[in-house]
């Protein structure tokens, strides 16, 4: 792509596509081809403009290569991005306050002066309308001392202050609607899944179509290790789903047919084939965007204050008005008054700082439902954790391989790893790992693995069944004996770790023991809380 660098400082640049402006998608496809390469950071693409502005972290050569190669017909954008991007929802804000301010002072110019008098006259009529609104409800809020301030006007001819008036108020609508908008969107699309095309299970077999086509009753299949794009119910497979998305518990939960299934959970071990139940206007991105839009109803109590104090200023607002006009007879002195009245702000302020607040929290992976629960964690004085994957890693690891047989323990590990490489699943990574990092070769020694989701694996090992898994699937269903001289090292097994089990021919073999380690983090935090809240703090496993 020919383009012209129109700035340059260290690791920032500014270019120009040879192109008179560029359109919404052009522009969102531009940023999109720059975000997705590991050298690029921010970027600002100005479709008005057909400019650029990138934050890069390489070489000028590597940057110039990149913007170099690219090309609107080459880039396969996902139709998400397009979806949820905010750039036509700027534009069209952007465009309503530079077409009210082209309006006002154009009216001015080209209307004649009795034309214009007669036009304010009935756009005032709207604002009475709102003030009256408020009486109709048996309060007194701020767009009454719009109202009376606009009216008070029109009716002493003083038309230039009352078209103002409007003028900025239309102007303070606007932005406070563009400010709410973006910040709702923005924290929408932070939240939202990125699944783009999905395994529909058709009457002429598997067939992959978008996302964005599938309805209601269709059958959707989800392979391990994808992630579940939409609500439904599983009607055939069995298989591990993380929930951690929805939950924070990242210990894998057991689905199988009947059971309901939630979008943005990931299948980690078996295979899904499930029936979409919820799709069109029930997508993630719509249900956060509403779910927000419900969290600022859950307002703090300091959001519930600024309301009512708002309020409450405004009868010593009138009381002001009323008392400047009697003293000094002045009609315009009286308006002034009402126009410089603070609760507006305070109304407008709080429900945009906790929206801000919540975008704020998301940037770091933490998901707020609404203002009382900011301001309930301030107030706390206890906390309690989930332990799994909150103050430890959620990524299992063998701490000891305990022998019940002849063989030695290094072997065990080494048998256990070439049946475990096969899947997935973090326990089965961890031992595969550990055998790694011990430089134990495990060449195949097994014949075919059978899996049984959720239970464990099967093999023949040198013509001798083979198992390893849970205890019920090693125990109880296959019926496993501990030699009676091991038993009671069996039951001095430590419990602060989860226990493997490995058995041949029906006798355990061998017992590993793995843990889920601490984050390093964990210690500084605990204690920071602590000194906080002077009081114990929970950990729930």
């Amino acid at each position: 792509m020919k383009f012209i660098i129109k700035h340059e400082i260290k690791n920032r640049i500014r270019i120009h596509l040879p192109m008179k402006r560029l359109s919404f998608k052009e522009a969102d496809t531009l940023e999109y081809y720059l975000k997705i390469h590991d050298e690029v950071g921010e970027v600002r693409v100005y479709e008005r403009t057909a400019d650029a502005v990138v934050f890069f972290t390489c070489d000028r050569s590597r940057i110039m290569e990149i913007i170099g190669a690219f090309s609107f017909d080459d880039i396969n954008v996902p139709e998400r991005v397009f979806e949820s991007s905010g750039r036509e929802l700027s534009a069209k804000y952007y465009d309503k306050i530079v077409t009210a301010v082209i309006l006002h002072y154009a009216k001015r110019i080209i209307l004649p002066i009795s034309i214009r008098r007669v036009f304010d006259t009935v756009k005032t009529a709207g604002y009475i309308l709102r003030g009256l609104r408020t009486l109709k409800n048996r309060r007194l809020q701020v767009e009454m001392l719009d109202a009376m301030a606009i009216t008070v006007a029109v009716l002493t001819e003083d038309y230039n202050t009352a078209s103002n008036v409007m003028f900025l108020l239309k102007v303070g609508d606007t932005l406070e609607e563009w400010t709410h908008k973006r910040s709702v969107d923005d924290l929408a699309r932070r939240m939202s899944l990125n699944v783009d095309k999905v395994w529909l299970l058709t009457d002429d077999g598997e067939v992959q179509t978008d996302s964005s086509k599938v309805e209601c009753g269709d059958r959707v299949i989800v392979r391990m290790g994808n992630m579940i794009p939409f609500d439904g119910e599983v009607i055939m497979g069995e298989a591990m789903v993380n929930q951690a998305s929805m939950t924070g518990e990242s210990v894998a939960v057991r689905k199988e047919t009947g059971m309901s299934v939630f979008a943005g959970t990931v299948v980690e071990e078996g295979d899904l084939t499930i029936r979409v139940t919820q799709t069109e206007g029930c997508g993630r991105f719509d249900k956060i965007v509403k779910m927000i839009e419900e969290s600022e109803k859950l307002k703090s109590s300091l959001e519930s204050k600024a309301e009512r104090l708002a309020d409450k200023l405004v009868p010593y607002t009138l009381l002001a008005a009323g008392l400047t006009w009697a003293i000094s007879r002045n009609v315009t002195k009286a308006v002034s008054v009402l126009m410089v009245d603070y609760s507006c702000a305070l109304k407008m302020a709080m429900p945009i700082s906790v929206l801000s607040a919540i975008k704020e929290a998301s940037e770091y992976n933490i998901t707020v439902k609404g203002g009382k629960f900011l301001e309930a964690v301030a107030d706390a004085d206890t906390i309690v954790f989930d332990k799994t994957g909150t103050i430890t890693k959620a990524q299992p690891t063998v701490v000891r391989v305990v022998s019940f047989c002849d063989e030695p323990e290094d072997e065990l590990l080494r048998q256990a790893a070439c049946l475990e490489e096969h899947f997935p699943h973090s326990v089965a990574r961890a031992v595969v790992d550990c055998a790694l990092n011990k430089g134990l070769s495990h060449d195949e020694l097994h014949t075919n693995v059978e899996y049984i989701v959720a239970h464990g694996i099967a093999s023949q090992i040198d013509g001798e069944r083979a198992i390893i898994g849970s205890y019920h699937f090693v125990f109880e269903d296959e019926g496993v004996t501990v030699a009676d001289d091991k038993k009671e090292m069996f039951a001095s097994l430590p419990d602060e770790y989860s226990h493997l089990y490995f058995a041949k021919n029906g006798e355990l073999s061998a017992c590993i023991l793995i843990e889920d380690p601490m984050r390093k983090e964990t210690r500084d935090v605990v204690r920071l809380v602590d000194r906080v809240t002077a009081k114990p703090v929970f950990m729930r496993g």
